[in-house]
């Protein structure tokens, strides 16, 4: 009987001791979970970011771990949403301090005319004027809306086969009554049975930016060429210009909306040539790349991947 009853105490004894454990356990469960929601509480207050931090095990390692993932995602989202007003915020900047200036110019347009107003010549002279600086508002909002549109993924691309060389002769054409006034050259070199499969409307306007782009800094008896070739997997265009090209300083910005190098002596453009253009080609799966010499000259290199 003695025998019994100390077997009987020592499992009572090891049964009080395994429950104590478990209670202990649970109760630091408890505690994690408690503490676990007030840093949630906390992150949603915004008085504290970061995750939870779990020493334990098994099922509440794993619970926690993907609340921390939750946390994560979440301080993404927060970060892109900062970054999305901020550049909204400066868009807005940007775009009033561009519209003040023509309309700033019109006014003072307006006021000659109403003084000048028997002065033939006067007057056509400023209408002409006027003219100039309406076309660069109208400039300026097609070229905010076209990005608009493609920021916001309304945009679908109507992909074609398209001829490379007549698509690219098109735009030579668009071009050429300048390029002529301004005694520049606009040449095609490339294989006339090359093609691709684009939206040729807005590879058009694309391509027709990097021309302009390449007239407004280009010089009388200067030389642009447009080019293009192919491989297998590769379809590559290329605009180059023997112009005045780009300052080092500039490299790295001159696809960023509204940048105005202190270089550039170029004070009719907007800054929005390059980014559409950029925004075009991307949407097309395809990216854009520049080189370019000061002094001698720029190439912006267009590559499109070959789909089956």
């Amino acid at each position: 009987m003695n025998w019994l009853t100390l077997l009987l105490s020592c499992a009572l004894c090891g049964m009080g001791a395994a429950l104590g454990m478990a209670v202990r356990r649970l109760r630091l469960q408890e505690q994690s979970m408690e503490n676990a929601a007030a840093r949630i509480r906390e992150y949603l207050l915004d008085r504290r970011k970061g995750g939870i931090e779990c020493d334990e095990e098994g099922a509440m390692y794993h619970l926690f771990h993907e609340v921390n993932s939750l946390v994560t995602i979440a301080d993404a989202h927060v970060d892109s949403e900062r970054q999305a007003r901020e550049f909204l915020r400066d868009t807005i900047s940007d775009i009033s301090h561009q519209i003040k200036t023509p309309i700033a110019a019109l006014n003072i347009y307006n006021g000659i005319l109403q003084q000048e107003a028997e002065d033939t010549a006067t007057v056509q002279k400023f209408t002409a004027l006027s003219e100039q600086e309406l076309d660069r508002i109208e400039s300026l909002v097609q070229s905010l809306l076209k990005m608009a549109r493609l920021d916001a993924g309304v945009i679908i691309l109507e992909q074609l086969p398209e001829n490379i060389s007549e698509l690219l002769e098109h735009i030579k054409g668009q071009y050429s009554f300048r390029a002529e006034q301004e005694g520049k050259e606009i040449g095609l070199e490339g294989d006339e049975q090359a093609v691709l499969t684009c939206d040729r409307v807005w590879l058009t306007e694309a391509i027709g930016n990097l021309v302009k782009n390449a007239l407004d800094h280009t010089h009388q008896g200067d030389h642009i060429l447009i080019r293009w070739q192919q491989s297998p997997c590769l379809t590559t265009i290329s605009v180059e210009d023997t112009g005045s090209g780009i300052h080092p300083e500039d490299l790295y910005h001159i696809f960023k909306r509204f940048y105005r190098s202190r270089f550039s002596k170029d004070t009719q453009g907007v800054g929005l040539g390059l980014p559409l253009a950029k925004s075009i080609i991307e949407a097309h799966q395809g990216s854009i790349e520049v080189y370019s010499e000061l002094g001698h000259g720029t190439t912006f290199t267009i590559n499109f991947p070959q789909t089956a």
